[in-house]
C-alpha cells in the first residue's frame, strides 16, 4: 500500500502524533512494506537532517484496518514514559466505532475474558472465553450511544484495558460486531477499512507531565457512507 503523506497531529523534541489512516501498518517487523513508523522516521530524518539511524519509540498501536491517532515518542526516556502510562491504563482512550444492528441501551459497560487463539487457520483472532480461562485475560470497555440511523448505530467507546482486537471481539460477541469488520462477522463490506477510529488519546507529556489532548477527524469515507448518521450525532 502507497502510503498517503503524512498528517501530524502533535510534534515536539520527545512525541509525535500522526492521524492513521485505516489500511496503513502502524509499525513494521521484517516486512518490505511501507509502514507507518518508518514514514515517520524519514520524515525526521528529513525534516532535522540527521545522519545515521533516526530513534521512534512505539508506544502502542493501531489494527491495519483502523483509524484515527497513533502516538509516537521521539526519545527513549519518552518512550519508557509513555509505554508505562498505557500498560498501567491511565491514557485515556476515546474511539468511535459504527456497529451493525440497533444498540439499544443508551450507555453501559462491557467485561469479557478474551482469549487468543492458537489453532491452525485462527491465527490472529481473538476469542471471548469464560472468565479466568488459562491464558485468558479480562477486558473491560464503557460505551455510549450517539445515533441510530436505519439498521446502524454509532458508538463512543472508552476502553479501560488494552487487549488485542478488543473493541471488535467485545462488541460483536454482545451481537453488534463493528461495520466491515468480516473476520468478526460483519455482513458488509468498507473496502481496506472498518467502523473503527480512533478519536481522541489523552496522555501525560512526558517531561512536563501536563495532559496533552490529541484528536483526529473521522475519515471522509465515513462522511459519505455514514452522512445520515453522523448528522443525526451532529458531527
Amino acid at each position: 500500500m502507497d502510503l498517503p503523506p503524512l498528517e501530524i497531529l502533535y510534534e515536539d523534541n520527545h512525541c509525535l502524533a500522526i492521524y492513521k489512516p485505516s489500511g496503513a501498518l502502524s509499525t513494521h517487523y521484517e516486512g518490505k512494506e511501507e509502514t507507518l513508523d518508518r514514514q515517520v522516521k524519514a520524515y525526521l530524518k528529513e525534516k532535522y537532517k540527521k545522519p545515521g539511524d533516526v530513534f521512534l519509540g512505539v508506544v502502542h498501536r493501531l489494527d491495519r484496518p483502523v483509524s484515527g491517532v497513533l502516538l509516537f515518542a521521539r526519545t527513549s526516556k519518552a518512550a519508557e514514559r509513555i509505554a508505562r502510562q498505557f500498560r498501567e491504563g491511565t491514557v485515556d482512550k476515546v474511539y468511535w466505532a459504527i456497529v451493525e444492528g440497533e444498540l439499544v441501551s443508551s450507555a453501559g459497560s462491557l467485561e469479557d475474558w478474551l482469549l487468543k487463539d492458537r489453532r491452525a487457520g485462527r491465527v490472529g483472532r481473538v476469542e471471548v472465553v469464560e472468565p479466568r480461562t488459562t491464558g485468558a485475560r479480562q477486558a473491560l470497555l464503557h460505551f455510549q450511544r450517539k445515533a441510530v440511523h436505519g439498521e446502524v448505530t454509532w458508538v463512543e467507546v472508552r476502553p479501560q484495558t488494552g487487549r488485542t482486537h478488543q473493541l471488535r471481539v467485545q462488541l460483536a460477541h454482545h451481537g453488534h460486531p463493528i461495520y466491515g469488520d468480516a473476520k468478526y462477522g460483519s455482513v458488509h463490506t468498507f473496502g481496506r477499512s472498518i467502523g473503527l477510529h480512533a478519536r481522541a488519546l489523552t496522555f501525560l507529556h512526558p517531561v512536563r507531565y501536563e495532559p496533552i489532548t490529541l484528536t483526529a477527524e473521522v475519515p471522509r469515507q465515513w462522511r459519505g457512507r455514514f452522512a445520515y448518521l453522523l448528522r443525526e450525532g451532529q458531527v
